[in-house]
């Protein structure tokens, strides 16, 4: 319940738990920092947990516990870019032919797409004939380089980007627990850089906060920990293109280099702006909902443009 922005694959992944029709083969498919790999330790809780209700795992007893602090000999995970031979693959077979402590014996292959040819052969006829202890979880950012004989004999979840209110509704969460205030336009920024990574949106948040004197983080303070050019910047590059001034765009761009911004920060604003203003103006309802998040001054340059 509390994997974000992904909620057809959990409402799926729950109620297989729940009616106890769960897999043995799964392949989550997605851009990175979507959740594959969390999602997947998990699915791994639930599977082993003594007290799942309604296909979630309790969190608390003590497998969830061990496989939470990584100790748990239910659950291993593999970086498969790192094991991409024969012989880690031949290894991996044997091992999973052992028995487990708890109900199932969980293996978690990141990025899968990197296993050699010969690796995915001999994976294969493990996928074909799993032990009945045994659920293999494979992750992967490039599913198109999966072959399609492995992709036939799993349950392939995709997981979307999320969008950027569910990123900025998680960082607003998390910074709340922390006991920090983020403004609205702090959350929308930042969920804007991580582009579409809840992983990254943390890693950002985490760099902002240990940052911050202060208990409230303002917008200020994300623009210069992130090296994000100042709204006015963006305002004034926009104002020059639309009506044709170039001194005035060029004149903006100069001064956010001046400033050290982030050139590729800069560009991925503009482009969500004016994506904004073509919403607003082809699809007001969309673009209203759009800069719901924007402070009240970047909401009336939009709108009045």
């Amino acid at each position: 319940s509390e994997v974000r922005g992904q909620e057809p694959v959990v409402r799926a992944l729950r109620n297989a738990v729940a009616d106890d029709r769960v897999s043995h083969d799964y392949l989550f498919s997605g851009p990175r920092g979507t959740g594959k790999t969390s999602t997947a330790r998990i699915l791994a809780k639930a599977l082993n947990c003594t007290n799942v209700t309604d296909g979630e795992p309790c969190g608390e007893c003590e497998s969830c516990l061990a496989i939470e602090a990584g100790t748990s000999m239910d659950v291993h995970e593999l970086d498969a870019a790192s094991n991409n031979g024969v012989d880690a693959v031949r290894e991996l077979i044997n091992r999973a032919a052992i028995g487990t402590p708890g109900r199932t014996k969980v293996y978690i292959l990141d990025e899968v797409h990197m296993l050699s040819k010969g690796a995915f052969n001999a994976f294969l006829k493990l996928l074909e004939e799993p032990p009945s202890h045994v659920t293999f979880i494979l992750a992967t950012t490039e599913l198109e380089k999966v072959p399609d004989t492995i992709q036939s004999r799993c349950q392939v979840f995709t997981f979307k980007k999320p969008t950027a209110k569910a990123i900025a509704e998680l960082v607003t969460k998390v910074s709340k627990s922390e006991g920090f205030t983020l403004e609205k336009a702090s959350a929308e920024l930042i969920a804007l850089l991580a582009d579409g990574s809840f992983r990254d949106s943390q890693s950002i948040l985490q760099k902002i906060l240990s940052s911050s004197s202060d208990k409230k983080v303002s917008i200020e303070e994300v623009v210069t920990i992130t090296g994000a050019p100042r709204s006015e910047v963006v305002a004034h590059i926009i104002e020059g293109l639309s009506t044709a001034d170039a001194q005035k765009a060029l004149g903006a761009v100069a001064e956010a280099v001046k400033a050290n911004s982030d050139m590729a920060v800069l560009l991925m604003i503009l482009i969500d702006r004016v994506r904004m203003m073509l919403m607003l103006r082809y699809a007001p309802k969309i673009g209203e909902e759009m800069i719901a998040d924007l402070t009240d001054t970047d909401q009336k340059f939009l709108t009045d443009l």
